[in-house]
């Protein structure tokens, strides 16, 4: 679990990721120690996954989202698929799920066409038995946790 300074300094490096742990420890009244000291025990526990960019795949080119579910052939299991959608690029997250479908992708596309291309490309997937997709029309919540942190972190 996290505290609220743990929330603080969650919500300091999302907000301004390059604002170091000197400047941070500052802007937060805290020893640079302590600030480095929870952010190493954030990331040993997984609470932290990383520190690097933020990519938003419109800008690189990539405008249509979709989110394809897949029914996957019993035998074999999950992770064989897992391993073969991971080497689609344009699969940038696979959940199994609990539905109708076994697993939940989100894709990425240039276009409608080239989506086309994409659902080909999991569909020949060994294992995928069978695809349904949905395109996103508009992100209305983009992917978030400082929500989150700052529910479980304040009092």
């Amino acid at each position: 679990m996290i505290d609220e300074l743990d929330g603080r300094i969650i919500e300091l490096f999302a907000l301004e990721p390059r604002v170091g742990v000197l400047e941070a420890s500052r802007r937060l009244g805290v020893a640079r120690g302590t600030v480095q000291a929870r952010l190493d025990r954030m990331a040993r526990d997984g609470v932290i996954r990383g520190y690097g960019p933020e990519i938003d795949p419109a800008a690189l080119g990539y405008g249509v989202t979709a989110f394809v579910t897949l029914q996957l052939r019993q035998a074999g299991g999950h992770d064989p698929v897992a391993r073969g959608l991971s080497a689609i690029p344009e699969v940038i997250e696979a959940h199994t799920i609990t539905s109708p479908g076994d697993m939940l992708c989100r894709v990425v596309a240039r276009s409608n066409a080239d989506l086309q291309r994409v659902i080909d490309l999991i569909v020949a997937t060994d294992g995928v038995e069978r695809a349904a997709s949905v395109i996103s029309l508009a992100n209305q919540i983009t992917a978030r946790t400082l929500p989150l942190v700052r529910a479980i972190s304040r009092p």
